[in-house]
């Protein structure tokens, strides 16, 4: 004879696909909605700037109309995307432009100097910030606060800036302890471009705030073109450097990278500005300062939802082992006044366990397992340890 199983049911607390829906659909949606934005502005950018300070870019960011004008007075531009091509083809000869030297490390600043020193040629930093320019350029200090005008007039004694007039120089303000040092297009009193000339020799070093005379769409705009050209064709050969985050070039000897040599520029930053970022979001969050009030309810709860309600948190936290707590708190408080015993020593085994035992038949040991055993280990061990303290409270009250 065969019995068939039982049906599986499923309590008012288990979790169904439309709650997990309505649960989940804020976050899946806001998760949608960032994705969407990152992919948005990322295809914007890379619309935009494709080929920035590219001399081989004929895109509006690109510098190529530069590079044809200066292929046209005798200059060569060489493109090199790595720290040893740079280094390698500096010389008297030759003018090292860097586009963005903020791409580079702390080590490659250093070995990039090291050779600029001693080229006895010329070197163009644009747009170096304060994360460079300081070892690019000893002795220059990169403003925080950048120039609010664009175009900016020369108001120095520098030939190719006079020569130049007016250019769209405006972007990172410097200040230089050099006394020799040409100072140039001032924003403020702060030049936006800086002359250096070497300590030995017939180098100089040329500090550049913005890079807006090197593009295609600013080149014939005020003296851009100019300036672009008398600064970057005094020498036959234009060495034109785009560092890349790729370049292994500088790394240590033993070819191994610590952890901040692998994070990217600026990381310290960033993490600075999350940690603010997640400090006023806990004080947006933190909507109560003091103690807590006690306030009466607007209405009356019946037990049995509260009763249900923290169940429910129980269960979805795994909190069998304080469920069960409850549960024996519960029962020895009741079990306490039957038995003879107060209640301020219901919750102590010597106290209440040897009252229980003159009033039941069997072995105390079973109760003291049952009112102050372990937790239980899964909800079927809980149920029954339900079952079984009811039954105890039964049989007290029977007896």
């Amino acid at each position: 004879m065969t019995t068939e199983a039982p049906p599986t049911t499923t309590t008012s607390t288990a979790p169904t696909a439309r709650r997990l829906w309505t649960r989940t659909r804020g976050v899946v949606l806001a998760v949608v909605l960032i994705l969407a934005a990152a992919v948005a502005m990322a295809a914007v950018r890379s619309t935009a700037r494709h080929g920035e300070l590219d001399p081989r870019s004929a895109d509006p960011y690109g510098s190529r109309a530069v590079a044809e004008l200066l292929a046209q007075r005798g200059v060569s531009t060489r493109v090199v995307t790595t720290l040893d091509a740079a280094r390698t083809a500096t010389g008297p000869d030759a003018t090292l432009l860097v586009a963005v030297p903020d791409r580079l490390t702390h080590r490659q600043q250093t070995l990039l100097h090291s050779a600029m020193a001693d080229s006895g040629g010329r070197t163009v930093l644009v747009a170096a910030g304060s994360w460079s320019v300081e070892r690019l350029a000893p002795g220059v200090i990169a403003d925080p606060a950048t120039s609010g005008d664009s175009t900016l007039a020369p108001d120095c004694a520098l030939p190719e800036a006079r020569r130049a007039g007016t250019a769209d120089t405006g972007g990172v303000r410097y200040t230089t302890a050099h006394l020799d040092a040409d100072s140039c297009y001032p924003s403020e009193r702060l030049a936006t471009l800086l002359r250096l000339p070497a300590a030995s020799g017939s180098g100089d070093t040329v500090v550049l705030g913005a890079p807006d005379i090197l593009y295609n769409d600013r080149l014939d705009e005020q003296g851009n073109a100019s300036l672009a050209l008398q600064l970057l064709g005094s020498r036959p050969h234009l060495v034109w450097y785009l560092p890349s985050l790729s370049d292994a070039s500088g790394a240590p000897a033993d070819g191994r990278k610590g952890f901040f040599d692998l994070l990217p520029s600026g990381w310290l930053w960033a993490t600075l500005q999350l940690f603010i970022a997640a400090g006023l979001a806990a004080f947006w969050r933190a909507r109560r300062f003091g103690p807590l009030v006690a306030e009466k309810l607007p209405v009356a709860i019946r037990a049995s939802e509260t009763t249900e309600g923290r169940a429910r948190l129980y269960r979805k936290a795994n909190a069998r082992d304080r469920a069960a707590d409850a549960l024996r708190s519960a029962t020895r408080t009741r079990l306490a006044p039957l038995a003879g015993v107060p209640v301020a020593q219901a919750h102590t085994p010597e106290a209440l366990l040897p009252a229980l035992s003159a009033r039941l038949s069997g072995d105390g040991q079973d109760l003291h397992s049952l009112l102050f055993g372990p937790p239980p280990g899964d909800d079927a061990a809980l149920i029954a340890l339900t079952d079984q303290l009811d039954a105890l409270e039964r049989e007290v009250r029977r007896s």
